[in-house]
């Protein structure tokens, strides 16, 4: 079978499968490398309207592969490299792509699986999902940029929790925290994830780019010049106009 990240298209809809459920989805190197690629190019690509994430079999993502670690992790040039440009060069990606991302979340989401996650605008969790970030137990911190983001999507409370004490986390306690959008039973996740995916798929492009665009500015603290340029648009037309005749827009 082939492990990696594998893409699957279907309409509008974009599915990226961490594929490789025999070691749980756990991040290899070349996996973080190829995920930056196929975000970049989901970036680039206007058809598409909507991106789910998921992972293979019955677990989301169990961290990074560990059986790695040895091979670079002792050495802080390597180390540096591995972090700021594999890891958050994947994650960064995933961050600046204007189309919306669902995660989409079964079994074990720890670590790499909670940034990747983290980067995601919606996230569906069966009941069962558990969540955490354990990695005091492997005598290492999480980098500085993925604890930002990680804190900023969980909560600081919950953030300290996973980092200083390892604590696993529920998703009732995630749903609390306003990290998960829905929590259902496991038998119902994929309908779940498949019909918010083509609702949202099934809204103006236009629209969720700009405002996703928006929504990171406000992030960043960046001041907001709110493109007006779209106001003649098809989409924006198409919108008003279907609202006025009282029928369904076709975007």
């Amino acid at each position: 079978m082939e492990t990696g990240i594998l893409v699957q298209r279907d309409d509008h809809v974009t599915t990226v499968t961490l594929n490789r459920a025999d070691k749980l989805n756990a991040m290899t190197r070349a996996m973080w490398r190829e995920l930056r690629s196929v975000f970049l190019a989901i970036q680039a690509d206007a058809s598409v309207r909507c991106v789910v994430v998921r992972g293979a079999g019955e677990h989301f993502c169990a961290g990074g592969d560990i059986g790695e670690y040895p091979s670079f992790r002792f050495d802080e040039a390597a180390l540096r490299r591995f972090h700021e440009e594999e890891v958050w060069g994947a994650l960064s990606a995933m961050l600046e792509c204007d189309v919306p991302l669902l995660a989409s979340i079964r079994g074990v989401c720890m670590g790499a699986g909670v940034e990747i996650a983290s980067t995601c605008d919606l996230r569906l969790s069966t009941d069962a999902a558990k969540f955490g970030a354990p990695i005091a137990r492997l005598g290492f911190p999480m980098a500085p940029r993925e604890a930002e983001l990680v804190g900023r999507a969980v909560g600081d409370m919950t953030a300290r929790a996973m980092l200083l004490a390892a604590e696993v986390f529920t998703p009732g306690h995630m749903a609390a925290q306003g990290f998960l959008t829905h929590v259902v039973t496991a038998a119902a996740l994929d309908g779940a994830t498949d019909t918010l995916a083509r609702r949202i798929a099934g809204m103006a492009p236009q629209a969720a780019r700009l405002n996703k665009q928006t929504l990171r500015a406000l992030r960043s603290g960046q001041s907001i010049a709110m493109p007006f340029a779209y106001a003649d648009s098809p989409e924006h037309h198409e919108g008003i106009d279907a609202f006025i005749a009282k029928r369904p827009p076709h975007f």
